[in-house]
């Protein structure tokens, strides 16, 4: 097996106001693509999967199989292992590991899944190959992220112009893709995945309460996350500097006819038998 290695830095970490948002995914919200191919008996690898709770869903989805939730933070597992425990899972469990190099045999998994995770790796062409190989013949490699430059809001803001053109910035010093969404089909080829299905799904934030939440957690994230401190430690803008993105996000969040879109790529790739 290849020596893993980190080959990025994971922009976001995991704050308060980043887990609150990465609790609220499911399966139905953030695996939709998938969840047709998904067979009871399936054995599945959940690369990624921070604090569990689409793990736990794909695990009650396949109840005579099992699911591997993996991350590269041991900590997070601890949620993980949680959220498994307050659903009385037994088909499921956790491990840290790295997808540029993982520590598994060939062809051990019906699908490996990773939700919002080669945006934030050094080397997505070579996480695929992994993720290829750990697939059985006829199984599926899943894989969505979102498009940073593909999202889109109104109304106008310009300091939520700033926030976009700031949060693209740090994350490719951080080594990763802000905008992997529309480059998965790209990856996956060169990756040598042929039979590769593309899709693409929103999430969308506009009522009173979604608008709340979703600028609440990015303005909270904007001033208080590992992500500000690398902000600021790179150079990339001055405590003021963020108070004023957080500032803009809540000003949006407050208006009646806010609404703001997430565009996501998605591809579900059949391993070859």
């Amino acid at each position: 097996m290849p020596e893993a290695r980190e080959t990025a830095v994971y922009t976001h970490g995991h704050h308060e106001s980043v887990l609150r948002s990465h609790t609220w995914r499911t399966a139905a919200n953030s695996a939709a693509y998938l969840l047709g191919a998904l067979e009871p008996h399936m054995r599945i690898l959940d690369i990624g999967c921070g604090p569990g709770t689409i793990t736990a869903d794909l695990a009650g989805l396949v109840p005579d199989g099992h699911v591997t939730g993996l991350d590269r933070e041991p900590g997070i597992l601890e949620r993980a292992r949680a959220v498994a425990g307050e659903r009385e899972l037994t088909n499921v469990d956790f491990a840290v590991g790295d997808v540029h190099a993982l520590d598994f045999p060939d062809d051990t998994f019906c699908v490996v899944h990773a939700h919002q995770v080669l945006q934030h790796v050094g080397d997505p062409v070579r996480a695929l190959r992994e993720m290829k190989r750990v697939t059985k013949p006829g199984g599926f490699v899943a894989v969505r992220d979102s498009d940073y430059a593909a999202m889109t809001w109104y109304p106008p803001s310009p300091g939520l112009d700033d926030w976009l053109e700031l949060y693209r910035r740090v994350a490719r010093a951080n080594g990763g893709e802000p905008d992997a969404g529309r480059r998965l089909k790209s990856w996956a080829l060169a990756a040598g995945l042929t039979d590769v299905t593309a899709t693409s799904a929103t999430w969308t934030f506009s009522a009173p309460g979604e608008r709340a939440w979703w600028s609440g957690l990015w303005a909270d994230r904007t001033v208080a996350s590992v992500y500000a401190d690398r902000a600021v430690e790179g150079g990339h803008a001055t405590r003021e500097q963020l108070r004023a993105v957080a500032g803009a996000w809540r000003e949006w969040g407050g208006r009646e006819d806010g609404w703001f879109s997430v565009l996501h790529g998605e591809i579900l790739c059949r391993k070859e038998a």
